[in-house]
């Protein structure tokens, strides 16, 4: 029985053996009996923990963010934007006034004349120095052309000659030694071939080769030995293990760990698949109940509880509000007007009080005298005329 799913998406049921068969029924109902007090436990800690945070933990967060952003953060803000950029920009102005102008204007008005009068004379310099070292340059180039001239010939004239006797010489020296060398070689090499080499190849073709594959031919024996010894053991000691201990636990596995553990996941899956089951069908129950807990809550507190509010209360509260507010809130209106105009009049009486003994004491004010603010426009008179010396233009008049 699925609750959940549709007919059409229900899995196509395999063949299932009599042991799962007579295993699922007693176990669904174990556990639907064992699982819908928790289900409903769970139902009610969900819909309690949702109404604890939409009423108490939201509220509860949202003002400790507030007091946290009052208290930790909008100082630091303040601090920022009412304090430290203002100060910045202070500082900023400062600098620019005290630091970057005057260096400004010393660069301008000073280091640069400097600068350009001590690059005019570098130059200077620098050219009388080219032109010596040009003068200087031309004197030496002449002087050692002479010297090179003298040399050149000194190395063609007597050198060479010289040069040319010395190695005819050495030449010669050079074939005699190596016509010594040669002949020298020539015997130490017969002497080393005929007592060194020969008796040394003999000696190994006819007594260390002979003595050298007889020992290998008894170290191959002996390695035999010893892997035939070695492989007769471990050969004994594997048929023993495997008789004593891997045939048996093999049996074990196949003959009864394995049936077993079938049984155990048959078990296994047809308790959780009844877990699941027994939930979906709590899930039911308790919805059934929560709705019907609902209704009773509603049919014993909430009904009664508004006919009250709407049958009795309302009613009593229009005849409270008709009859005892309204007229009580038109009194302490016309009070209040009454109240206003009678301070208004004091305070009338007052300030015309006051003026008075101003006025006994230190007489009436002056009248401020008008003051024209602009001379006024002239015209001329219908009978005069208009000369040189004056002009009734708009452009020219005073």
């Amino acid at each position: 029985m699925d609750l959940e799913k549709a007919p059409a998406e229900r899995p196509v049921a395999q063949a299932e053996g009599c042991l799962a068969v007579a295993i699922r029924i007693p176990v669904r109902i174990v556990v639907l009996v064992l699982v819908v007090p928790v289900r409903m436990v769970w139902d009610a800690l969900v819909v309690g923990g949702r109404f604890l945070r939409d009423t108490v933990l939201r509220p509860v967060g949202r003002a400790l963010a507030l007091a946290a952003w009052a208290v930790f953060v909008w100082p630091w803000v303040a601090l920022w934007r009412y304090v430290l950029v203002p100060l910045g920009r202070v500082l900023a102005w400062l600098g620019h006034v005290l630091l970057v102008v005057p260096a400004l204007w010393l660069y301008r008005t000073v280091l640069t004349p400097i600068g350009h009068a001590i690059a005019w004379v570098v130059r200077g310099v620098w050219a009388a120095l080219a032109w010596a070292a040009r003068v200087i340059g031309a004197g030496l180039a002449l002087v050692f052309g002479g010297i090179a001239v003298g040399l050149g010939w000194v190395y063609a004239r007597v050198l060479t000659p010289v040069g040319h006797a010395i190695a005819w010489l050495f030449k010669g020296i050079g074939l005699v030694l190596a016509a010594v060398g040669i002949g020298v070689y020539t015997a130490v090499a017969w002497l080393a071939r005929y007592l060194i080499v020969i008796p040394a190849q003999w000696l190994y073709a006819w007594v260390l080769a002979p003595v050298g594959r007889g020992i290998a031919w008894l170290a191959h024996g002996l390695v035999w030995l010893v892997r035939m010894i070695f492989t007769g053991i471990g050969a004994a000691i594997y048929w023993t293990l495997r008789i004593l201990l891997v045939l048996p636990a093999l049996a074990v596995w196949r003959w009864v760990l394995v049936p077993v553990g079938r049984v155990l996941a048959v078990i296994g899956r047809e308790i959780g698949e009844a877990l699941g089951h027994a939930w979906r069908v709590a899930g039911h129950i308790s919805l059934a109940v929560g709705r019907f807990l609902g209704r009773l809550f509603r049919w014993i507190f909430v009904e009664p509880v508004r006919w009250v509010y709407q049958a009795v209360l309302t009613p009593v509260g229009h005849v409270i509000r008709d009859t005892v507010l309204k007229p009580a809130a038109e009194a302490a209106r016309s009070v209040g007007r009454a109240t206003r105009q009678a301070l208004a009049a004091a305070r009338e009486s007052a300030r015309q009080a006051r003026a008075d003994f101003r006025r006994m004491l230190f007489g009436a004010p002056r009248e401020p005298e008008r003051v024209l603010l602009a001379k006024p426009r002239r015209e001329p008179k219908p009978g005069e005329t208009r000369t040189l010396g004056s002009s009734t233009t708009a452009l020219t008049k005073d």
